[in-house]
């Protein structure tokens, strides 16, 4: 499904970024700081409408002519990226939604586990099986 999964730090710093055509490694980074612009113009619009209540979800931020890119923010303002084909129209926005709370499960386990200091790249073996789960169904 997906061909790219980003983690962004609340100082919008890269904690985990993983693509699968490796090739196109810098493209998907170049994609994934764009988006963030996104991310901030719409987290300051549902912020402005509803103070305490806010969707973690953001939906489509915006499509490109090979790609969709989807995005969602934790309550810790940690966001999470994650770059569609555009190729793949049977993808529906529930599965995308099921798709970041998987990641955010899983982010929680990160944060979770005494060893790691929050801040630093996410480097968890589980982590990185529940990403590779998410891009494997694409393959």
């Amino acid at each position: 499904m997906a061909v790219c999964v980003a983690v962004i730090a609340k100082e919008n710093y890269p904690l985990y970024i993983r693509s699968v055509p490796t090739q196109n490694e810098l493209k998907f980074h170049y994609t994934v700081h764009t988006s963030l612009d996104v991310v901030e113009e719409k987290v300051s619009a549902v912020g402005k409408a509803l103070a305490d209540q806010r969707e973690l979800y953001l939906g489509l931020l915006y499509p490109t002519e090979d790609y969709k890119v989807y995005g969602y923010v934790t309550n810790s303002k940690v966001k999470f990226v994650i770059v569609v084909d555009s190729s793949n129209t049977s993808l529906r926005d529930n599965e995308i939604r099921s798709m970041f709370r998987k990641l955010h499960n899983s982010f929680t386990d990160v944060m979770c586990n005494p060893f790691y200091n929050p801040g630093d790249a996410i480097q968890s073996r589980a982590f990185d099986s529940v990403v590779s789960g998410m891009m494997v169904q694409a393959c």
